[in-house]
């Protein structure tokens, strides 16, 4: 393991450039922390944190220069990846109307990196991965965005106020799919980040940088910093037997319950890292005779997402909320070997009403205990 200060970092955005990359990462835009294009670590989060709970999210001030001392905001990578408006096919008539020439390139394909990727947020895009990748059809334009990406994780050295990754062995630590992994460290005397590669081109990225050995107190201070946030986590969610107690309790007052909050709103799966469903649409261009295919980013909750002739097979919120957690928890694990949440807590923070996924599974699962205690 390496110790990089500031001027490493900045070092290795540099390096990351150099070598074709357009390099993403956290930045403070419109009183949230989203991602951008980076240049240096001036366009960075320098020294702001987020508070976070159900409903509510703020910036503050931590008091010292750390680079990355806030959990998640907003977005996430699958913006990239799988992004919110892409364009599939177009089509463009020849002169003369004797044939027509297609285009099905992705014009917002690169070469990027992606810099301060959390652990949950790895986890996610493992899940997207299988989902896109992994499965009989291979979904191009998530492939061609998603080959060759660079990734430098950072470890969360505290937890937000709505997390729960430990409870899905989604970090605060990350463990695989990453190039780069950061953990930073400020106290009072230093200020500094432990580095460990994952990759033969991560550990060529390293090699080019004014890094040193990690002493044996420095990984040990690191260490102690994921052991504080995997055991300061805001939330938590007890995943054994959850599949099958939602399975049963597919009838639960527990549904109706929730719907009286709900605004179907669909902010919860916009924000969620997993969450793909989307839909197509085709357009026309009167003036030139052109066609479009396009294809956004779609949710669950709304009344469009089940419609089939004659009407929408969910038209009650209850009957979509049950649709999207049982999901997301249960039958999710069967067609993709895992559950489909990370417990980065965004659906929860971003939620208008402050809906808790949390508190609904266990109230689902003391439910299911008293009908069959």
């Amino acid at each position: 393991m390496e110790t990089l200060d500031r001027s490493g970092i900045d070092a290795l955005l540099t390096a990351l450039r150099e070598r074709g990359f357009t390099v993403l990462g956290p930045t403070v835009r419109d009183r949230a922390i989203v991602y951008d294009e980076l240049r240096s670590t001036a366009d960075l989060p320098v020294g702001v944190t987020d508070e976070q709970a159900a409903g509510s999210y703020r910036l503050t001030h931590r008091g010292d220069d750390a680079l990355f001392g806030y959990t998640v905001g907003p977005h996430s990578w699958k913006r990239w990846l799988h992004p919110p408006l892409v364009r599939l096919l177009r089509i463009t008539p020849e002169e003369g109307g004797q044939g027509f020439t297609a285009d099905s390139s992705d014009p917002g394909a690169r070469r990027w990196a992606f810099v301060g990727v959390r652990a949950c947020e790895l986890a996610a895009i493992g899940i997207q991965d299988r989902v896109f990748l992994d499965g009989p059809a291979v979904d191009p334009v998530y492939d061609a965005r998603r080959r060759g990406v660079f990734v430098v994780a950072v470890n969360c050295a505290q937890a937000g106020g709505t997390c729960f990754c430990a409870s899905m062995d989604a970090g605060p630590r990350a463990r695989e799919g990453f190039d780069l992994a950061l953990t930073e460290v400020v106290d009072d005397d230093r200020h500094y980040f432990l580095v460990e590669d994952g990759s033969p081109e991560g550990r060529e990225v390293l090699a080019a940088l004014p890094s040193r050995l990690a002493t044996a107190d420095e990984v040990k201070t690191a260490d102690r910093i994921l052991e504080s946030a995997a055991s300061s986590m805001g939330r938590s969610l007890e995943m054994d037997g959850l599949p099958e107690i939602l399975g049963r309790g597919y009838d639960s007052p527990r549904w109706e319950k929730v719907a009286t909050r709900c605004l179907s709103c669909t902010n919860c799966t916009m924000v969620c890292p997993t969450c793909f469903c989307s839909t197509v649409e085709d357009v026309n261009d009167l003036a030139d005779g052109a066609a479009e295919r396009w294809r956004r980013w779609d949710s669950c909750f709304t009344t469009e997402f089940s419609y089939l002739h004659g009407g929408s097979v969910r038209t009650s919120v209850s009957s979509r909320y049950r649709q999207w957690l049982t999901h997301k928890l249960g039958t999710w694990i069967e067609q993709f070997g895992s559950p489909g949440c990370v417990g980065c807590g965004r659906c929860i923070t971003w939620c208008p009403v402050g809906i808790d996924l949390t508190e609904e599974a266990a109230a689902l699962r003391e439910s299911d205990r008293a009908l069959h205690a």
